[in-house]
Formats: C-alpha cells, sequence, structure tokens
C-alpha cells in the first residue's frame, strides 16, 4: 500500500480525533489534489453531529477503526474490531466464548459494551441509521455483531460519549457507527486463521462487486464464514481445575496431589457419586462410621478401575450397630480428608468435549444502492439478509432429592429400592451426562429506504428501516417430572405415570456405577431426556426525517442548524420451548412467553454557532448545543442535551469539551420478561448465626437483625434449593438518566507529521434498571441499618422450616453507576528513502468504573478489579515500500486483581483449605499480545495477500485460584474477554480484485 497524505474527506474520518491507531489513508495524486483545491468543500455527515459540514475539527472525540488494518492484525471479525479499541478492552465483553443462555442475546451472541456500562448503553448504526437488535430467549436487547461481516465494512467509527441528544435512546456510553464499503471495486477474498493447535479454526469466504454509473452505483457482498468449534480438552490450561493454592512460608503450591497421576488435583464438576446424608447420631448410641457425619453430607464413590483400594483403607461398619453405613463392595468415601479429596473424581471425560468457543457457520448478503433522480434529489437502499447457526455442547449432573437406605435403627423410612446400603442415612445420587446441548439458529433481515437532497443551503434525508431477528433456539432437556416421581419414595414407582408428561413411571437405578457414569440404557434414556425448541422474534421499525444547513452569518462564521423527528416502534415476542411453558425442565429456569412492544416518538435540533475567530489564542472558537424530547409508551417522557465547545488555538492546538444528559428507556425485556422461576442456593446470613459472628463471618447488626426475626442461633437451614421468581417491571420502571462529561485537547502541528490527543470523560447513571441476585436481596435486607422498613426484606419470605423462598427478583430502577477515565492516542509517520514507518498507540486509563447498588450500599469502585483493568492499549507499527507493507501490534492489559477485595471483606489474605490457611492467586499481571503480519500488493494480477501470526508468542491467559464468588475462571484460567482462549494461530488472507 503506497503511503500518501490525506484528502480533506479522509481527514474529517480520521482526523476527528487526531488520528487513530487504525489510520485512515487517501489517495495522493497531484491531479486529485488540485481537483479538491477547485471544488466547494464536500460536506458530509460524521458522527457527532446532525449537521453536515466539512467534519473537520468536531468538539465530540470520535476514534476510527479501519477493516482493512483489522486484517493486518489477524482481526476477521467485526466484533473482533471492536473489541480491540480501548474503549472497550477496559471491560468484560459478551463474545460466542462467554455467551450463555442467560446472557442477554443468548448463546453464540456478541455484543460491545463501550466502557463496560452494558451493551444496551451503546447505541449501534449501520451507515448512520440505527439496525436493530438479534439474538434469541427473552433477553434480547442489542445488535448482534455477527450479523455483519467485516468484508462489507469500510470503517468503524466510535464516538466516546454520552449522545442521546442527537441519536436517542441507547447512547448513554456512546456510539457505534459501521460504515460500509462503497465504489467499483469488486473482489473475491479468502480469509483462513489455523491456531497451531486444535480447535477454533476459522475460514471466511467473501465475494464483493461493486458498480457506479451515471445516476447511482449499487454493491453486493456475499459473506460466508466457519468457525469450528474449541472444546476446553484442545487447550490444556482449560482442561483441569486445579485449586492453585501456595504455601504461606515459601511459595510452593499446596494444591491436593491425586495419588492415581501424582499431578495436582483437577476439581471440576463432581462425576457420578451418591452423597450420604448421616442421621446416625439420632440412633440410640448416636456414633457413626460415615467421615463427616453428624449430620454433614459425604461423597461415596464406585472404585471402577481400582485405584481406590490402593490408597484408601476398606470402608467398615460396627456389626452390632444398625445405624451404621454398609455398602456394596467397591464403595468408598472420598473428599473428607486431603488425601482422600485428591481421589475425587471431578474430572469426567464428558468435561473435554465441552464447548468453549461454538461451532458456528454465518451467512450474510449485504446490498446498497443509489440512484440520483436529478442534481438535487436521489433515492438510496439497503438489504441485509443474515443466518447464524451456533452448536454448543455440554455435560451436566442431575441428582434426585432423596432416597434412602434399609434403614434398620428405625431412624428414617426404610427402602427397598437400595440393595446393599443399610443404616440410618439418606442417600442423594449425583449421575452425569453429555445429554447437554444448545443449536441456535437466528435469521435476521434488515432492510432501508430513504431519499436524500439539497434545498438550497439546506441538505435533507428522509428514511425509514425495518429489522427482524427470528431466532429457534433447540436445547436438551432432562425431565423433571422423571426425576420427582423417584424422590422421597421408598418402594417401587411402577405402575404410577408421571405428573407432567403422563408417561409410565420406571425404577432408575440410582446406585448403580455404571448409571451413575453416565451409561443410560434406552429405556433409561427415553424416561428422563428429551428436547425442546424455543423461538424469539424480534422487531423494530424506525422512521426518522433530519434537515440540516445554513442559517445565518455571524462576524465568526456560518451558524449551522439541524432538525429532525423519529418514530420508532420496537416488540417482542419470545415463545420458550414446551417443555420449559410446562416447568418441566429439570434444573432449568422455567419460563412463560414474553410479549410486549413499546412506540418512541422523538424530536431534535442541533445548532453550531461560530463564536470568535482569528484573534490571539483564538484562530477558531465554536459553540455546538442540541436538544432532544423523547416520548415513550411504555416509560414516559423527558428531555436530554448536549453543550460541546470546540477552541482552535491555533499552531495546531485545540481544546474541546462537552457536557450532555441522556435517556435509556427499558429495554422491552427489562419491561416485559415473564414468568421465570429459578433454583438459586444462596448463603443464608441468618444460617448458626451466633457462631458464625464469634467467627466473624458476619457482623453484629446482621445477628441483631437475624434476633430480630425471631430466628434461633443455633439455625440450621433445610439443605435444598430455594426458589426465586423474576418478571418485567412494567408499570414500575421509569427510564434512565446519565450525565457525560468530557474535556481534551489535541495536538497536530503543521510542521511535523506527529499528532496527539487526550481527553477525560466522566459518565453518571442514575436510577439503572438492575435485577438483582437472589444473594443480593437476602444479604441486603439482614445488613440493613433499617431492618424493620427495609424495602428488600418484603421480597422474600420464609416456610415453617426457616427456609428462605419465593425471591421476587423483578427489574428496578435502583443502582447508580460512574465511569471516569481517559482517552490518549498518539501518532507519528515519517518519510525516508528506505520507505514509510508509522507508529500508533492508544491507551485508555480508568480511573473509576464504580456501582452504588442501593441508596444504602457503598460506591464500589471496581477499576481494576479482574476483568476491568486500570489500563488497556494498542501499539501499532508499520513500515511500508512501494507494494510492500509489514505491520507489527501489541496488545496490552494492565494488571488487575481483587486480592484488595478479598481482604476488605474477609480480614486476611489466605484461604482456609483442609485446615491450613494457604495463598491464593486473585490477580493477573500485564500481559501483553504480539501480532505480526506482511502483505504485498501483486497488482499486475490484481491480487493482495496478507500472512502472518496472531498471539506471537502463544501466550496463554493469567492464572487463578479456587476463590468462589470472586474469580471467574475456566480450568485455572482467567476467564475474561480480554485474554486470547485460542493461542498462537497464523493467518492468511488473499484477495483478487477485479
Amino acid at each position: 500500500m503506497k503511503h500518501s497524505t490525506r484528502s480533506p474527506l479522509a481527514l474529517a474520518i480520521g482526523g476527528l480525533l487526531a488520528g487513530s491507531v487504525f489510520t485512515v489513508i487517501g489517495q495522493d495524486t497531484s491531479q486529485q489534489s488540485e481537483q479538491t483545491a477547485e471544488k466547494a468543500p464536500e460536506r458530509i455527515s460524521v458522527l457527532g453531529s446532525r449537521i453536515r459540514t466539512d467534519g473537520l475539527d468536531r468538539a465530540s472525540p470520535v476514534e476510527v477503526l479501519s477493516a482493512d488494518t483489522a486484517i493486518s492484525q489477524g482481526l476477521s471479525t467485526l466484533g473482533d474490531l471492536l473489541r480491540s479499541s480501548t474503549v472497550a478492552a477496559g471491560s468484560n465483553q459478551i463474545t460466542s466464548a462467554t455467551s450463555s443462555a442467560i446472557s442477554e442475546g443468548g448463546i453464540g451472541v456478541e455484543t460491545v459494551s463501550l466502557r463496560g456500562l452494558g451493551a444496551n448503553r451503546t447505541l449501534i448504526l449501520l451507515n448512520g441509521r440505527r439496525i436493530g437488535p438479534a439474538g434469541t430467549r427473552g433477553a434480547v436487547s442489542a445488535f448482534d455483531l455477527n450479523i455483519m461481516p467485516l468484508a462489507a465494512v469500510d470503517r468503524v467509527e466510535i464516538l466516546k460519549d454520552g449522545a442521546s441528544s442527537l441519536y436517542g435512546s441507547d447512547a448513554v456510553a456512546g456510539v457505534v457507527n459501521i460504515i460500509t464499503k462503497k465504489g467499483d471495486e469488486s473482489v473475491v477474498n479468502v480469509n483462513i486463521s489455523q491456531p497451531t493447535k486444535e480447535g477454533g479454526e476459522t475460514v471466511r469466504l467473501s465475494a464483493s462487486f461493486g458498480r457506479t454509473f451515471d445516476r447511482g452505483s449499487v454493491r453486493v457482498v456475499a459473506d460466508y464464514r466457519k468457525d469450528s468449534e474449541l472444546a476446553r480438552g484442545d487447550r490444556r490450561f482449560f482442561d483441569c481445575a486445579e485449586a492453585y493454592y501456595f504455601d504461606t512460608a515459601n511459595g510452593a503450591r499446596k494444591d491436593v496431589i491425586d495419588p492415581r497421576t501424582g499431578s495436582f488435583h483437577c476439581n471440576d464438576l463432581p462425576a457420578g457419586h451418591v452423597w450420604v446424608y448421616d442421621y446416625a447420631y439420632a440412633a440410640e448410641d448416636g456414633s457413626t462410621n460415615v467421615p463427616n457425619g453428624g449430620g454433614a453430607s459425604t461423597l461415596m464413590q464406585y472404585d471402577y478401575d481400582g485405584s481406590l483400594s490402593r490408597f484408601l483403607p476398606p470402608f467398615t461398619a460396627d456389626a452390632n450397630n444398625p445405624a451404621h453405613l454398609r455398602v456394596p463392595q467397591g464403595w468408598y468415601p472420598v473428599s473428607y480428608s486431603r488425601e482422600s479429596a485428591g481421589l475425587t473424581n471431578a474430572s469426567h471425560p464428558f468435561q473435554s468435549l465441552t464447548t468453549l468457543v461454538p461451532e458456528r457457520d454465518t451467512k450474510t448478503v449485504f446490498a446498497q444502492g443509489d440512484y440520483a433522480l436529478n442534481d438535487a434529489a436521489s433515492l438510496y437502499a439497503e438489504a441485509l439478509f443474515n443466518r447464524r447457526e451456533t452448536i454448543s455442547n455440554g455435560y451436566r449432573q442431575f441428582w434426585n432429592l432423596f432416597h434412602y437406605t434399609n434403614d434398620g435403627a428405625g431412624v428414617l423410612p426404610n427402602s427397598t429400592l437400595s440393595p446393599g446400603w443399610t443404616g440410618a442415612q439418606g442417600l442423594s445420587s449425583t449421575p452425569i451426562t453429555d445429554h447437554d446441548q444448545d443449536i441456535i439458529t437466528v435469521d435476521y433481515r434488515r432492510f432501508v429506504i430513504g431519499a436524500e437532497g439539497s434545498l438550497g443551503q439546506w441538505n435533507w434525508d428522509l428514511n425509514f428501516q425495518s429489522s427482524r431477528s427470528d431466532g429457534d433456539y433447540f436445547s436438551k432437556v432432562i425431565f423433571n417430572d422423571s426425576i420427582a416421581s423417584q424422590q422421597f419414595i421408598t418402594e417401587s414407582c411402577v405402575g404410577s405415570t408421571t405428573a407432567v408428561r403422563n408417561v409410565p413411571c420406571i425404577d432408575l437405578p440410582w446406585l448403580d456405577p455404571n448409571f451413575l457414569n453416565g451409561q443410560f440404557s434406552p429405556e433409561q434414556r427415553a424416561f428422563l431426556f428429551g428436547d425442546e425448541t424455543g423461538n424469539t422474534i424480534y422487531k423494530q421499525q424506525t422512521l426518522e426525517a433530519v434537515i440540516s444547513g445554513n442559517v445565518f452569518e455571524l462576524p465568526a462564521g456560518t451558524v449551522g442548524a439541524a432538525f429532525g423527528a423519529q418514530h420508532q416502534r420496537d416488540e417482542i415476542l419470545d415463545t420458550p420451548g414446551s417443555v420449559t411453558l410446562a416447568r418441566n425442565a429439570w434444573g432449568s429456569s422455567s419460563a412463560g412467553v414474553t410479549a410486549g412492544k413499546s412506540t418512541t416518538k422523538a424530536i431534535f435540533s442541533e445548532i453550531q454557532l461560530p463564536i470568535l475567530r482569528d484573534l490571539t489564542l483564538v484562530d477558531r472558537l465554536d459553540l455546538e448545543l442540541s436538544a432532544r424530547y423523547t416520548d415513550v409508551s411504555t416509560s414516559g417522557s423527558d428531555s436530554t442535551y448536549k453543550v460541546g465547545i470546540n477552541w482552535d488555538l491555533g499552531g495546531g492546538l485545540r481544546i474541546r469539551g462537552s457536557q450532555g444528559t441522556s435517556f435509556r428507556s427499558p429495554a422491552l425485556y427489562e419491561l416485559y420478561l415473564n414468568d421465570q422461576e429459578s433454583f438459586p442456593r444462596i448463603a443464608d446470613p441468618c444460617a448458626n448465626w451466633a457462631t458464625a459472628l464469634q467467627n466473624g463471618r458476619i457482623t453484629q447488626l446482621v445477628a441483631d437483625n437475624c434476633a430480630a426475626e425471631g430466628i434461633a442461633p443455633d439455625f440450621r437451614p433445610p439443605a435444598t434449593s430455594n426458589n426465586a421468581f423474576a418478571g418485567g417491571g412494567l408499570g414500575e420502571l421509569v427510564a434512565e438518566t446519565s450525565t457525560a462529561r468530557t474535556v481534551g485537547f489535541v495536538y497536530t502541528p503543521e510542521w511535523t507529521k506527529f499528532s496527539m490527543s487526550a481527553d477525560y470523560f466522566d459518565i453518571e447513571i442514575d436510577g439503572e434498571v438492575t435485577q438483582l441476585t437472589a444473594g443480593q436481596v437476602v444479604s441486603g435486607c439482614y445488613n440493613s441499618t433499617e431492618f424493620s422498613t427495609e424495602p428488600l426484606c418484603n421480597l422474600f419470605n420464609r416456610d415453617n422450616l426457616g427456609r428462605v423462598e419465593n425471591i421476587r427478583l423483578n427489574f428496578l430502577n435502583i443502582a447508580t453507576q460512574y465511569n471516569r477515565g481517559f482517552d490518549l492516542i498518539f501518532n507519528y509517520d515519517i518519510d525516508t528513502n528506505f520507505g514509510t514507518f508509522f507508529a500508533n498507540y492508544n491507551h485508555t486509563i480508568q480511573i473509576e468504573a464504580a456501582q452504588q447498588l442501593l441508596a444504602s450500599s457503598p460506591r464500589e469502585n471496581r477499576a481494576g478489579w479482574l476483568g476491568r483493568p486500570r489500563h488497556v492499549g494498542n501499539l501499532n507499527l508499520g513500515w511500508t515500500q512501494g507494494d510492500l507493507s509489514i505491520n507489527w501490534s501489541t496488545r496490552y492489559v494492565g494488571e488487575s486483581s481483587l486480592q484488595d477485595r478479598y481482604r476488605q471483606l474477609n480480614g486476611k489474605d489466605t484461604i482456609t483449605y483442609w485446615e491450613e490457611e494457604v495463598d491464593i492467586q486473585l490477580s493477573t499481571p500485564s500481559t501483553f499480545y504480539h501480532s505480526l503480519s506482511g502483505t504485498y500488493d501483486f497488482k499486475k494480477y490484481g491480487v493482495t495477500v496478507t500472512a502472518g501470526v496472531s498471539n506471537l508468542f502463544d501466550k496463554e491467559p493469567p492464572k487463578l485460584s479456587n476463590v468462589p464468588n470472586y474469580t471467574s475462571r475456566i480450568g485455572t484460567s482467567a476467564f475474561y474477554s480480554q485474554y486470547d482462549f485460542i493461542g498462537r494461530r497464523m493467518f492468511l488472507d488473499v484477495t483478487y480484485s477485479f
């Protein structure tokens, strides 16, 4: 690629930010320069303003990402490109790997959340117009980045401050504008990414046809992408969840050793055990032979390969005590001591086959065209069709709660279904199965028709956008009525029928080692397992009209203005599968049909006022004002504004700043989500609260509140899950409001090709729509200083056994979120006899990323926590000589830690592990990912080839200790979107132009 000076239009796009990591390059011919000089300045709409101007030097900070440069860095999807921006890289993003059935948009979806404020607070535009959400299940609210192939994208503009007064609801954190390619060029492209280890391969094939005619143009892009699955077993650092604990004295590893392998024990999902609940203490002499007896639970494990007998003593019972547990030969208790914990089966072969990055098939056709009716008016249209198919495989436990032994002690009911198992014990078996798969198929289509033109000095645009997402979600399920038919029974269920499906009941061999290990007969599979398919339809239509132009002249220049109106309609219909609707999916949330719609009407205006010109230290001083009135049928009306100042001091130094308010109407799922029931396990703050207070696990305030409710000091809650209900907040929720402030400077000296910008940002969101977790509701109640009147205490009940139940988790306007920091950009390029060298660096510093959950809650600054590094950066170095270009890029993820947070809440830096204090790793170091590529343009043949290596040094994700509720990890590795899960990979991009 030939390096050259940039045209005014390129400057309008790329120079807004004094450049960016991805520089937009224009053509460099003397003929074109002369023609440009003779023409009137081109008037364009630039992100951050509705007024058509020459696009130079606006007050709003805008970053520009080039799709072509992304290819040279091994980034092959729109999601990859957006996540590379530092405005997104500082927070955990939803990717195909991190998405799940409970993520907004469902499995396989990819979204972007600017500054970590939420994907539904980031507005996505396509060519300056809204593009509707896509996904599955009831929580669809954001645009799925899988829909738009990178082959159709020219660049992406990111407005890095709030802009509701210009663009409407959702533009809280900023705006992403995807600009598609135009022009005559037609190409065929092949892009391949091949990891050096198996799993995670991608292939993309695309073809584009573009033609410009006398009165218009047309362009069609067809794209096919195949992403191969990355399973947990494909990467050793994901396949074994070691505890990753350390000796406090010398730092040596203190993990339990599995004596069968001599390696650290893998402790993922315990597989195929019988949980023994010992009640021998209630028998006549109260003695027991069960480790951890006396009411606690112990795991019994079958010796499948004879290894347990080599390391554990035989399990025996007192022949004269009928309450003692007796088991068939081959069964051993495990996980009751450090030594036996190393023998606990907790890494089943099914685990290695579990999907980490799902298999995905994506097909897209995008077409756009325009036709000039005359010199003053033209028509344009866009059509987008996309199908995404995603397959995700898993494995899971299921259990019955519970059955009994043949109890000769008379403590518990006597069962005939537990041959060989006797004593005063209750049994809960946990078989394992790979009957766990999701297949997602989303069909998306979007049409745009519009007209634009000019009336004298005024430009106008009228357009209509319609999008429709239609997604099917297939899931394999376990029938709840089959499990329920086996619980608390003491004799055969044969002859009865299940409660929901009304099928004949069969006796399941809950104590059979093969059954526990996932080996089922055809009859058992038919009784236990099934599947279902749900469907989600999301429709959005937007009608918008804008007119802009020059109003009048002032001494300092021309006053520009824009006026517009918008009408938008959103509608969702989510119909879960038949098993979920019947509340018969074991271990899964039940849900009803979510259906709702809203209508949004808005009017808006913007004015640009030239205040001063050509004075000392004031080459130019402009004031930008915008306002919007929005009325939403579901959440009321509000007004938003924005004020911006743009001060050019001369000599290439410019100061800019803005303050504005934003507005986000609650998403449809936040309003209409229907009848979701789940069964979380929560830690009851009042469990054995007297002892917990003595041990420092709860505060005096919690103990006093538990006592005030009449809960006994030694209260022991039943060992069962709690139940919770979630639903929308229609009639209660109002729109979120926010205030965003930015101030910064741009330095672009004329005497050198160096440029830089620095911007401070400060965003505060009030009345944030939030869904509390069950634990937050219960904990917030008992930690309240106003316990007798605390509203959270009204969101749950206790049953006659004291168990917390019926927790209500509807969406509420309760939280406040804060985000402050700095964006820095540096650019430099130099022409030499040996070619052109260029360097770009982007850096974002998060000073505060805080949330205040309740009015009585502390303001918690999460900047620097795991998944929220304070510092992120991108360095891009390049060299161009003739047809050859070399590119080196480095992505920097700063250190992060929850060590201080852990110490604050627990009063220590260690964790108790088998009655010993051990050190834990709750910090990640600064991490650098490097990519190297070369591009050669075979102009004679119309072929351009780019080849390179991503993650050049095969950097693995950092390791974290197993500390529940503090870390997100798979295996031993940190599982946050900032880190590379695939490893070193070669990439090749070949383009043939014709």
